[in-house]
């Protein structure tokens, strides 16, 4: 599984922050600590789950005993996907050192086996009882057949064989949702640490001791607290969608899903038009068993042509006036049938909650009608547009939902923007229900990640989206990564790698300064106390190796033969090979950053400029642009656009998402470089052009500034950066001369930084579209 460089630091942050309170843990007795916490703060679609996955497996690696892991979600069904993906499923070789089961099948001899990690896997329902004594809830039952003592009391003294005291680790995904009773529950079970991932840092109060206590005796601020992931990193990566589109109508339910289902259609051609493979799906949220504008529940003993229950009019719409095959559609609700007037055989009625769950995922349903009970659990990328009904339109209700339309299908952005785009249709006929589910998104979502844009749209008839189509077909040579001349290299320095033997010197390291808590002596006389362990838990080469690689280079990963069985050895954190294998993945990175090379092939799939998105309140208009007008233009950037107007030369704005990539071959933060605008120089020369602010142009021009070579003839990309100001080279690097009006062309020339100084912008963009 590849994990995106923010993801490795938010993973390895949790891991050296516990690792580094736990070598002198704040203590509420001589063998009891205050646990340590944290939160994982990063919005929906980021891959919090695979996150937490890669943070305990990396505090495993460095413990000396192997620990048990409590794994807690809110819903079944996210339990259930949760438990498959560790188990066996897409996040397994992330967990690659733990014995993976549900909470309740948790043994005894589960406990006592301290050859591996374990992790078990539940919902806060198994456990969320204040009176364990009369209470129902298995976890607090004596097992009389496996165990003399209840579960929660086995995890609590959590013994291995050798009286070793296990450590603990709470995770709880979706943190948002810890109520006081389960923290006070969990508290019981004395863990030490607890680990939160949530959108929105809630914290309970009863964990404002342990809080108090961190900061008293560990002198922690808030930023201690939280493990916070940049909404611009996930949104660089592809992994959510760059637009939000709220369409509030007060219209009938029919206008708005006919609104819905166009552009759907267009999404539909959209999509196989780029070559993917995906297709959009929608889902239709409403209430399930009442009639619209009654509270009342609705007559069930009725035809099914005579029904009145929302999701069956949402149903007929589909496919007796728009033409959906039924076989596409999916009710996702306890819909309720009078035995005399059975739904029609075509309807396909998931009812059963959990239970059918599994059957309703399989069949791959692109329009899906549903409650609130779809909520969480459910994450299909492909999901793109949503009608959201009127009494199903509370804030909160709606940025949830939000919340699940926002992965992006394929973990990458599109040069269409309507595939990178969550359509939302809400139909609602209280005033100020569509303002305040606006206002609770931009607190919500957009606040967080200012990187995705929002666009709001009030309809009582239907209209237009915010989108410009380009009015000419227009095309740009495909740029791509030829890393052809760096498998050689590559090969040869993991050839290099030796092969170790394990329990030898070289795979042995130190467990560092955590202690255990181990029971001493027998009966009356034993004793609990801390001993020193000289040793860390093992993983694999491989597992060290790829984390290394996928830290610095992601890409560079594809050309080495993981599947080596050099790789199978386990081997300890701290050991000398573990240090030289890192050391091999940083010079893998190096050579594929060295061998390999930017090349534009004019024969390949060219990129199309597609429509862009515009927000109709800031719109400026141009005559030879290749759309008829863009939006949120900066200072700079409308000044070049109005100059680029002027040449008469058929230009574009190109997206910072989604739009016209050159990929880059370095250790900076982003992967990708989207030029500002493209001009049609001429019929075979494009020129991509990037205004830069003073602060950016340091950095940039060293690694933006790029001659791409061509493979095959035709048209051919040149880039130009442009700053403010008159600038000089000196000594190989951006100089800026003070008092000096104007701008600076930014080029090579001979593999040499050049700047061209010119009076005014326009003179720049001459500069700038010349051979």
């Amino acid at each position: 599984m590849d994990l995106f460089p923010f993801q490795i630091d938010a993973s390895s942050q949790i891991a050296e922050r516990f690792h580094a309170y736990m070598e002198e843990p704040a203590a509420i007795t001589r063998t009891r600590i205050i646990p340590f916490y944290q939160n994982l703060s990063s919005i929906t679609g980021s891959g919090k789950t695979l996150i937490l996955a890669d943070a305990i497996e990396q505090i495993r690696s460095r413990l000396s005993i192997e620990p048990i892991v409590l794994w807690l979600s809110k819903g079944r069904v996210v339990v259930w996907q949760t438990f498959n993906n560790l188990a066996n499923g897409k996040y397994s070789s992330l967990v690659g050192g733990f014995n993976v089961k549900p909470l309740l099948d948790c043994k005894p001899t589960d406990v006592e086996d301290s050859s591996q990690g374990l992790i078990l896997v539940a919902t806060v329902g198994k456990f969320n009882q204040k009176d364990k004594e009369q209470g129902d809830r298995k976890i607090f039952q004596v097992g009389l057949d496996v165990a003399d003592k209840s579960l929660w009391e086995m995890l609590r003294s959590r013994k291995d064989s050798q009286g070793r005291k296990r450590h603990f680790i709470v995770v709880y995904d979706e943190g948002h949702n810890l109520s006081n009773q389960q923290t006070e529950l969990l508290r019981e079970l004395d863990p030490d640490a607890l680990i939160a991932a949530s959108a929105t840092l809630r914290i309970p109060d009863a964990l404002a001791n342990i809080i108090e206590r961190l900061r008293q005796d560990k002198h922690w601020d808030d930023d201690s607290f939280v493990t916070a992931v940049k909404s611009s990193a996930v949104v660089k990566s592809g992994l959510v969608k760059k637009h939000i589109m709220l369409c509030g109508y007060v219209t009938p339910m029919e206008i708005a899903i006919n609104e819905l289902l166009a552009q759907m259609k267009k999404a539909n051609t959209t999509a196989p038009r780029l070559g993917l493979d995906f297709k959009p799906k929608a889902i239709y949220v409403s209430n399930t068993n009442v009639i619209d504008g009654v509270s009342i529940k609705e007559d069930i003993a009725r035809p099914f042509a005579d029904r009145m229950a929302r999701p069956i009019l949402i149903w007929r719409h589909l496919v007796e006036s728009c033409g959906i095959d039924p076989k596409e559609i999916a009710v996702y609700c306890e819909l309720k049938f009078d035995s005399k007037f059975p739904p029609p055989l075509t309807l396909n009625l998931f009812s059963g909650g959990d239970s059918d769950y599994d059957q309703f995922i399989a069949g791959d349903y692109r329009h899906i009608i549903f409650n609130l009970t779809l909520q969480e659990g459910w994450d299909d990328p492909s999901c793109c547009f949503a009608y959201i009904d009127k009494d199903m339109g509370s804030p909160d209700q709606v940025t949830q939902i939000i919340g699940r339309v926002l992965r992006q299908p394929g973990a990458r952005h599109y040069s269409a923007p309507i595939l990178n785009t969550a359509h939302f249709y809400i139909r609602t006929d209280e005033k100020g229900v569509f303002e305040a589910i606006i206002a609770d998104v931009k607190r919500k979502l957009t606040a967080d990640a200012p990187e995705i844009s929002l666009t709001v749209t009030k309809s009582s008839h239907g209209g237009d989206r915010p989108t410009r189509l380009p009015l000419k077909h227009k095309e740009v040579p495909n740029v791509s990564i030829n890393s052809v001349h760096a498998k050689g290299p590559i090969s040869d320095i993991v050839r290099m790698i030796p092969t170790y033997l394990p329990n030898t010197e070289d795979t042995v390291g130190k467990g560092g300064r955590i202690q255990v808590l181990q029971t001493i002596g027998k009966d009356s006389n034993s004793k609990e106390a801390w001993v020193e362990m000289e040793h860390s838990n093992r993983v694999t080469a491989r597992w060290v190796f790829l984390r290394e690689l996928q830290r610095r280079h992601r890409k560079a990963a594809h050309l080495c033969d993981i599947e080596h069985p050099k790789f199978d050895v386990l081997i300890e954190y701290n050991s000398s090979a573990a240090e030289l294998i890192r050391e091999r993945a940083e010079k893998v990175a190096d050579a594929y950053i060295e061998h390999s090379a930017i090349v534009q092939n004019a024969l390949d799939n060219p990129y199309v400029v597609d429509s862009v998105p515009v927000n109709e309140t800031r719109l400026v208009h141009f005559k030879n642009a290749l759309h008829e007008a863009y939006s949120d233009l900066n200072g700079l950037e409308k000044e070049f656009a109005q100059a680029l107007d002027r040449t008469n030369k058929v230009w574009c704005r190109n997206p910072s998402q989604g739009g016209y990539e050159i990929p880059l071959l370095d250790r900076g933060s982003t992967r990708t470089f989207n030029p500002d605008f493209l001009v049609w120089a001429t019929n075979k020369r494009i020129v991509a052009i990037d205004p830069k602010a003073d602060n950016l142009i340091v950095e940039d021009a060293g690694r933006k500034l790029l001659e791409i070579p061509k493979l095959a003839p035709g048209s051919e990309v040149v880039i130009r950066l442009v700053t403010e100001g008159q600038w000089a080279v000196l000594n190989g690097q951006p100089s800026k001369e003070k008092g000096k009006t104007g701008y600076t062309v930014w080029s090579l020339k001979q593999g040499k930084l050049h700047a061209a100084p010119c009076k005014n912008v326009d003179v720049a963009v001459q500069v700038c579209i010349r051979a």
